[in-house]
């Protein structure tokens, strides 16, 4: 065998080598990755049974506990859509209603989104972007003032 026939044998070696290293990056991010929703963006096109995250606020008085003193219902809304969640998983200390939240899970075909992390927001630093630009187009955007909670309502 020439030296110019191995060269090329380990080129192709190196680059089949490469694309299946690829691919199998590919599929492993596929199968993690959990792209991000608002209620309004689930009602124009639900994503199926995919790992998705949906942000928004509790709604006022939609929040309950069920039978088995475990599973926990909320709705999320944009002030435009709602979508109802159901979660068995303990609440962060910082879960309340009017407060932004950000839950991770997959909507069932009846549209109720069954949540496998709920994650609360703490101040605006913590919202992600697609959040706070749905609330700013609503209207309902209220940034934390220093020394003054959310959920204080003005004078």
């Amino acid at each position: 065998m020439t030296r110019k026939k191995r060269r090329l044998y380990m080129l192709l070696l190196a680059l089949a080598g490469l694309g299946t290293a690829t691919a199998l990056t590919l599929t492993a991010f596929e199968e993690n990755v959990a792209f991000f929703f608002s209620p309004s963006d689930l009602t124009v096109k639900p994503p199926g049974d995919k790992l998705v995250r949906v942000g928004g606020l509790v709604a006022g008085g939609s929040v309950t506990k069920e039978g088995d003193g475990v599973t926990t219902r909320f709705t999320i809304t944009d002030t435009a859509h709602t979508v109802d969640v159901t979660t068995n998983r303990p609440l962060p200390d910082l879960f309340r209603e009017g407060q932004g939240v950000l839950v991770e899970g997959r909507l069932r075909p009846d549209g109720l989104f069954v949540a496998s992390e709920v994650l609360a927001r703490h101040d605006e630093n913590y919202m992600p972007k697609e959040v706070a630009d749905a609330l700013k187009a609503s209207g309902q955007f209220r940034p934390e003032v220093p020394g003054k909670p959310v959920y204080e309502t003005a004078k």
